[in-house]
Formats: C-alpha cells, structure tokens, sequence
C-alpha cells in the first residue's frame, strides 16, 4: 500500500512541466530500449531492441503501413508478383543514396537478398522466405530494375520485405550504411544509442522540406520501468510504446490525455521449457519437459484470470495459441484457454507415474518436482506474473524458483549455453500473417525455443508442423491456408510447446508534447510513422 502511494504522490508531483525535466538538445526525440540491441545488422534481428533501430534506420523496398495494413512503396516505386507467387519484380527509385553518400542500386538488393538467403547466416528473417530447399535467384534487368525468384512459391511475398532493410554491396561502413529516415551516430554500450537524421533521406513531405522532421533519437538503456515512467512524466523522454497496466491506470486518472489502450495485442505471455538434448539438464528432468502429460499439467494448474486480472488489472486476456483473437482472420476461434483444473492436472501427472506425498509431489524415481524459470529483470509483470505461478504450482506440490536475468544474460542462456529449465518470457508479433512466424515454428528455425535447430524434427507433431507452415507458405488459396494455420494451432494448444499466458491489451503514454502520434495495434505502436512525429515548439525550445 505504501508503495503504490508513493508512485501516486510521484506522478502528480513528476507531470509534464515539472523543472524537474532534463536539459536536452534542440528538436530530439527521446524514449528508452528496455535492454540493448543484440545487433546491428538488420538481417540479424531476434529481439525487440535490435528491430526498434532496424526500423529506424533501415530502408525498405516496400513497408506496410501500420494504420491501414496496407503495402506502400518506399525504396520501389512499384512491384509486382508473378501470379505463382513464387516470383517478384521491383523498379527501384531512382537518385537514391545511403547515409555515407554511396548510391543505391539494383546489385546492392541482389547483394542483400543473397546475404539474407545465405544458409551460414541464418538470419530469422531470411526463414521466412524458406518456403522449400533451393536457390533463390537475383535477375537485374535494367538499371534500376531487379527480379526475385524462389524455388517455391510464397504466400503474401511483398509483405515479407517489409523486413529487408537492404544493404550496401560497396559501402566501406557495410551495415551502417543505411537508407532509412535514421543512422546510428553513436553506441555507447550498455547506455544510450544517438541516431541522427539521415542527410541523404529521399522523403520530402508536400512542401518539398525533408523528413523527418525530428532531428536525432536517443534512446537509452533502461531496464527499470519505474524509472522510465518517472522520466516520462518529468518530460525527460518522449513516449513508452509499451505500458504497464498499473502505470496505465494511473495515467489514466491523472493525466488521461497522455494515455492509449487500443485494444488487444498481437503478442503474447509465455512459459516454455528447454527440450534440447544437449542441454546440462539432469536426464530425469529432460524426461520430466519432454513429456506432453507435464506440460499440460502445468498449463492446467496456472490460473490465467487471475493474471490477467490481477497483473494486468483487467487490460488482458487469457491466451489460447500462438494467433491472438485480435487477428480475426486466422485466429482459431474453436479453441479456448485451458482452465484452471488442478484436479485434472494431477490426473494428467498419475500418467506419468507422478505422486503427491505430504504436499509434494514425486515422479515415479522418487526425485522431488523442482525447477527454475528464468525471465528478464525488471519487467514488473513478468515477475508478478512468476510469483503467481510459483504460488499455483505450490498448490500440486511443485517448487519453483524464480530467477530474473539482466536480458543479455537470458539471451544467452536461450540461444547459446541452454542452461536454463524453463523461461518466462514474451512473443513480440509485427505481422497479421502468420508466415511471419515461420522461425518460429519451422524446427528448423532458431527461434524453434523450446528445441532449437533441429536437423531434422524431433517429435511427429513437430513433423506435421513443418508440414503444414510450409504447405501454408506455398499457396495463394485463402481457405487452405487458414485450415493449416488452425490445424497448427490445434497441435500447440495439445502439445502446448509454449504454455500460453495472456494476450495483453496494447496500452502506451505519449507526452502531449510529441505532435501526430496515433497509436496503432502492430508495431511500434507510437513511432509507426516516425517521419512525421514533431515536437511542441516550446519543448524544442527548451531542449
């Protein structure tokens, strides 16, 4: 109670206006990353941060406007698919330069989709374009004309490129040469990133001035999200595109102009556990996560109202699959959240040979029912939402250990050593199409958490998926598309690979400084259309 006061007290005190406010330079956008960018090279892109500056910095043959959902040219004056899918042709536009001054051309986008395609690379978002083994093959055609072929055909193809920020083939400075509205003119690890204005952007808005408007970005290493919210309402950064429900509410009531809820999101919440072979486990709790009957036990046994009621304080849902019901098309509506059964979640573990003894439960070696779940320091919810289950499963006898991680860290363990048992974590989704999810899904892919970079599937059902996502990104029917996707759904919901959590209502602060912000559903919720944001006059005035 004392605490929640004084976050109160601190936000009447803290608004807008307060002299409080840092010194900033004249015309910068400020906001915070809530760890640092895994990467630089926008073909690289796994986590949320390094994605903020590819979409900040990197140019794009084409981008889908996250307002109206719909394909616009940027890079391409125009495009077309073949009418297989399995072929695109782009006209770039003409007089274009990277940030360094070198000239944009047809091989530079050969370049890209070759380094994009390259197998030894593995770039998540070259998987998506992994429809089927084989060569892609680069035509150019004329000067500034480039024709793209894969071995199969791609369902949705042009979205995909919403997400190939192409590079320079001649460019001294390789990846920071960029064609977007931003470079990267300062990194200081571990603390702030300075993007300037691009000198050589080609935008120019209707009266012929050059976008964007905002001179420089900073955006500043902040894993604490008290203190991002402190300094939202001081004035010292600009927006938070993804706010909690306890700081929401309390906009809401005290400075109701500053907040956004548009809704349910397309990301999700989440527990999975590690299924890698190899990882430094003990065999019988490799045994223990390998097994569907404990998986669905412990979904059985999380009490998801109460999350979303008591975490997210009403502004979520409880999640039933990897589609959220905000994506109305291809979610599977037959489906519904698992309930809250503890009396059927022992019944699934009997199977298994597990046993509740003196309020603790045993498998049938005798090795008492205990592991750890890491998630991401600082991330309040995360960590409420940790405690909750810890609480839940207590209730059938099972210890779990709640560890937070500074998010490089968690990375680590994740992708490289595998030395965690289970995780805690969130599913950022760009794209209403779910081929946007094929590096997940595909075991194959890195992004396959549970278990990833199979050589070939490790399960039947993991078999059926790969099946069916690639069968899905292979043809131009709608309906059988959408039958794939629901039948994928159906096997995560039965084998619950992901123990689905919440979808969370989008919920973001803006200051009424920050001029042309209309948050939207997909991200980045509130700088979608960071060319055309500005700031208040008197607040660039005062920076």
């Amino acid at each position: 109670m004392r605490r929640r006061l004084l976050l109160s007290v601190l936000l009447v005190i803290c608004l807008p206006g307060s002299t409080g406010a840092q010194a900033r330079s004249a015309n910068q956008l400020r906001f915070c990353l809530g760890s640092e960018p895994k990467t630089l090279n926008p073909l690289l892109v796994a986590d949320d941060a390094s994605e903020t500056i590819r979409y900040l910095t990197g140019g794009v043959l084409l981008r889908l406007n996250r307002q109206t959902q719909q394909m616009e040219p940027e890079l391409a004056t125009s495009w077309k698919a073949s009418r297989r899918g399995n072929a695109i042709s782009f006209t770039l536009r003409p007089n274009v330069r990277f940030s360094d001054g070198t000239p944009l051309t047809a091989e530079d986008v050969a370049y890209t989709v070759e380094r994009l395609m390259d197998p030894a690379l593995h770039s998540p978002t070259g998987d998506s374009f992994r429809a089927s083994e084989g060569k892609v093959v680069t035509q150019i055609t004329g000067k500034n004309q480039i024709a793209i072929t894969f071995p199969a055909p791609i369902v949705g193809l042009e979205k995909l490129f919403d997400q190939v920020a192409i590079l320079s083939a001649k460019s001294p400075k390789k990846e920071m040469a960029v064609l977007g509205p931003y470079y990267v003119a300062e990194d200081k690890a571990g603390s702030y990133l300075l993007l300037n204005r691009n000198p050589n952007y080609w935008k120019h808005d209707a009266a012929g001035r050059q976008l964007p408007y905002i001179g420089s970005i900073r955006l500043d290493i902040q894993q604490n999200r008290d203190i991002e919210m402190l300094r939202l309402v001081r004035g010292e950064i600009d927006f938070i595109n993804s706010l909690s429900a306890e700081y929401y509410d309390k906009l809401v009531a005290q400075a109701p102009r500053m907040a956004f809820d548009t809704g349910v999101g397309l990301d999700s919440e989440q527990i999975w556990f590690n299924q890698v072979p190899g990882a430094p486990l003990p065999a019988y709790k490799k045994a223990w996560f390998t097994s569907t009957n404990f998986r669905r036990a412990i979904s059985l046994s999380i009490n998801r109202q109460d999350l979303a009621r008591v975490v997210y304080r009403g502004h979520a849902r409880p999640a039933v699959s990897w589609v959220s019901p905000a994506n109305k098309f291809w979610f599977n509506a037959r489906l519904q959240p698992h309930p809250f059964d503890r009396k059927a979640a022992l019944q699934a573990l009997a199977q298994d040979g597990f046993r509740l003894q003196g309020g603790t439960l045993r498998d049938r070696a005798g090795h008492d029912v205990e592991f750890s779940v890491i998630t991401n320091a600082g991330n309040k919810a995360r960590e409420q939402m940790a405690a909750m289950i810890q609480q839940d499963l207590a209730a059938i006898g099972i210890r779990l250990n709640v560890v937070t991680l500074y998010f490089p860290s968690l990375i680590e363990r994740i992708t490289r050593s595998f030395d965690y048992e289970a995780c805690l974590l969130g599913l950022v989704n760009d794209d209403l199409d779910p081929n946007a999810q094929m590096n997940v899904w595909l075991s194959s892919a890195e992004n396959h958490q549970w278990n990833p970079s199979q050589k070939t599937p490790a399960t039947l059902w993991e078999a059926e998926i790969d099946k069916l996502m690639r069968m899905q990104a292979s043809t131009e029917d709608a309906m059988k598309r959408k039958q794939a996707i629901d039948r994928v759904q159906e096997i995560a919901w039965q084998q619950e690979p992901f123990i689905y959590l919440v979808n969370k209502d989008v919920l973001s602060a803006v200051s009424t400084s920050l001029r042309n912000a209309h948050p939207v559903v997909l991200r980045p919720q509130v700088y979608w259309n960071i060319e055309q944001l500005t700031l208040g006059t008197e607040v660039a005035r005062s920076r």
